[in-house]
């Protein structure tokens, strides 16, 4: 694809980069799916280059493929990155990532909020490896300032965070990072996790992040039909990954099908975007306004903590909500129950509106104890607003609190 270096905007640049359907003779809309373990070499002298890396090319594809190649270039130029990685998962990506740039005696300094697995494989999982973890509260960046040290390695942080919407400075945090005054002389990687926005609304790269992860199940792929992984940042250290985490460590590739089907994803990711974001606002409207809600976690809402750093780095406020139901964990389970259209289900970003009970479900991975020390509430609703109509949905929420207050007034809850 040509475009005699003019600017292309998100969307064009979703649809179209990393390949022109007009070269070659086949003239084929969508890039071929290379579905080749293998590739053939032209010599033994050739095959010999390209895993000593002095040649390029695809030779085996648990380290590259055609296929991944387009989409990995794709969402590069979506995060303003120089390159891209694609996983089998997000818990790949991260995984990977960790594995390729930790060792034994290094620190990773995290936020107190973090997705349930993500948190099981730096508390139960890295730490068995002598790597410590260290959560603290990044909400407010003075607190990463005071907590790098020398072993510090790695800043973990989600923005905002599953399940509860917690904002996280990322330029300040990245400026911390990167002070070669601090006691680790600036050598520690801003790891940021862009699932709850993905790089339309927020690109965490701009603000001085060195990594940018994403669960691609959700919003990227869009249509609840694949799990995958995605990662951008800097060439050298996606090299790395590819080399280290990836090839060796983890084997968490994506399939070449998956690829495509992501890819056909984030060609409406701009549209899905806007609608998502939309509707959100208008139940998280709804929500905070209804009698039988204690509290509702959207950046959108001026009633938001965090609502001003919400305008200051993301472009919309996405599509996720979190809320309370006055009576407590029982009466969000009977409101759950109650729902006809929004589907109980984990995930999120799909074009179906899907809820779920965070402590019970994604975050079940927590100890209670562990829970309350990280800002996860026992009756916290997490809800992904998908691309119906939003006065359908909120029609569903109101016949399911009127339900739930009925069984409050008959001592069901």
């Amino acid at each position: 694809m040509t475009n005699d270096n003019k600017t292309l905007g998100f969307a064009t640049n979703a649809i179209h980069e990393g390949y022109d359907s007009q070269e070659g003779k086949i003239r084929s809309l969508n890039p071929p799916i290379y579905m080749s373990s293998t590739f053939a070499f032209n010599s033994a002298e050739q095959g010999a280059d390209m895993f000593a890396g002095e040649a390029e090319g695809h030779f085996y594809s648990r380290i590259s493929n055609p296929t991944l190649d387009i989409l990995e270039k794709r969402l590069a130029k979506l995060e303003g990155a120089e390159a891209g990685l694609s996983f089998a998962s997000g818990m790949g990506a991260i995984t990977s990532i960790c594995w390729t740039f930790l060792k034994t005696g290094d620190e990773i300094l995290c936020d107190k909020t973090l997705y349930g697995c993500t948190f099981a494989f730096f508390t139960h999982g890295l730490s068995k490896f002598g790597v410590k973890i260290k959560h603290i509260d990044m909400s407010d960046a003075e607190n990463v300032k005071a907590a790098i040290n020398q072993n510090t390695k790695l800043l973990y942080l989600e923005t905002p965070a599953n399940p509860n919407m917690r904002l996280c400075d990322i330029k300040a945090i990245s400026a911390y990072a990167h002070d070669i005054n601090n006691a680790a002389k600036g050598d520690v990687k801003v790891v940021v996790d862009n699932t709850y926005c993905t790089p339309y609304i927020q690109q965490p790269l701009a603000f001085g992040a060195d990594i940018v992860v994403h669960s691609a199940t959700k919003y990227l792929g869009g249509h609840g039909d694949i799990i995958a992984g995605m990662a951008a940042g800097n060439a050298d250290d996606m090299l790395r990954v590819r080399i280290e985490g990836l090839k060796d460590m983890t084997g968490a590739v994506l399939s070449p099908m998956d690829a495509m089907l992501m890819m056909r994803g984030i060609k409406t990711l701009e549209i899905r975007m806007l609608r998502h974001s939309e509707s959100a606002m208008k139940v998280a409207k709804y929500l905070e306004a209804h009698t039988a809600v204690d509290q509702v976690m959207y950046p959108g809402l001026p009633s938001f903590s965090q609502h001003e750093l919400a305008k200051r780095q993301m472009s919309l406020f996405g599509g996720m909500i979190a809320f309370e139901v006055k009576g407590g964990i029982e009466a969000g389970r009977k409101m759950m129950n109650a729902l006809n259209l929004i589907i109980r289900a984990v995930s999120l970003g799909d074009a179906e509106t899907l809820i779920e009970h965070p402590a019970s479900m994604t975050h079940a991975t927590y100890t209670p104890e562990e829970r309350a020390l990280h800002g996860i509430s026992e009756g916290l609703v997490r809800l992904s607003v998908g691309l119906e109509d939003a006065e359908d949905l909120i029609d569903d929420l109101k016949q399911a609190f009127e339900k739930t207050q009925r069984f409050i007034a008959e001592g069901e809850v």
